[in-house]
């Protein structure tokens, strides 16, 4: 079964999006496995002269690397990412860079409307750089607006239109987990990539 690793992208202790991945991940246990990860205790990116992650950054990047594909889920202030989500990538991009190949899922809810459509379209922006070179899937976003109503007393979605998009999205994200792992197996064996580095700019 598909290792897949879920990643909360706010500090917050009353998250939709917390809610989201752990509905992602009960829905799906037929599918994939799914653990959840929460960057909300990480320190803020302080550039280490050594280039070596603090541990509890190194053990989330060792969980990307195990996995077969990360799912983010990030909500939106200020029409971008929380400050917790962009230090935590600071972090992997300037140390061992585990999401260079990943194959990478967005997704994103909000109290609002518009459900994260700014952040996750800036996440999408800041995952493509060279210091990270996720494999983002491609034309797909799920949006969970109105996200405080969005949940029933049990952590499901309420709207079936909302579960049987994201059954869509979630079956076209392991297909192109599956492609993308073998693309990059078949191009690089092992990982044959020319990584880019802080120092060079």
């Amino acid at each position: 079964m598909m290792n897949l690793l879920g990643i909360v992208g706010t500090n917050s202790d009353h998250s939709t999006n917390r809610m989201l991945l752990q509905f992602i991940q009960k829905h799906f246990a037929d599918k994939a496995n799914i653990e959840i990860f929460e960057i909300k205790d990480l320190p803020a990116f302080n550039k280490p002269k050594d280039r070596k992650a603090p541990s509890e950054v190194q053990e989330l990047a060792d969980k990307i690397i195990e996995a077969d594909g990360v799912i983010i889920s990030t909500p939106e202030y200020n029409h971008s990412v929380p400050a917790i989500l962009k230090s935590t990538l600071e972090w992997l991009s300037y140390t061992s860079q585990p999401l260079i190949d990943k194959p990478v899922m967005i997704t994103g809810a909000s109290y609002g409307k518009l459900g994260s459509s700014r952040s996750q379209a800036h996440l999408r922006q800041i995952l493509d750089a060279p210091e990270l070179k996720a494999r983002i899937m491609p034309s797909s976003e799920f949006l969970l607006g109105y996200s405080l109503q969005a949940f029933d007393e049990n952590g499901n979605l309420k709207d079936q239109s909302k579960i049987e998009e994201l059954e869509r999205i979630f079956n076209d994200f392991t297909h192109f987990v599956t492609i993308t792992n073998q693309l990059v197996s078949n191009n690089h064996s092992p990982k044959n990539v020319q990584k880019f580095s802080w120092e060079d700019n």
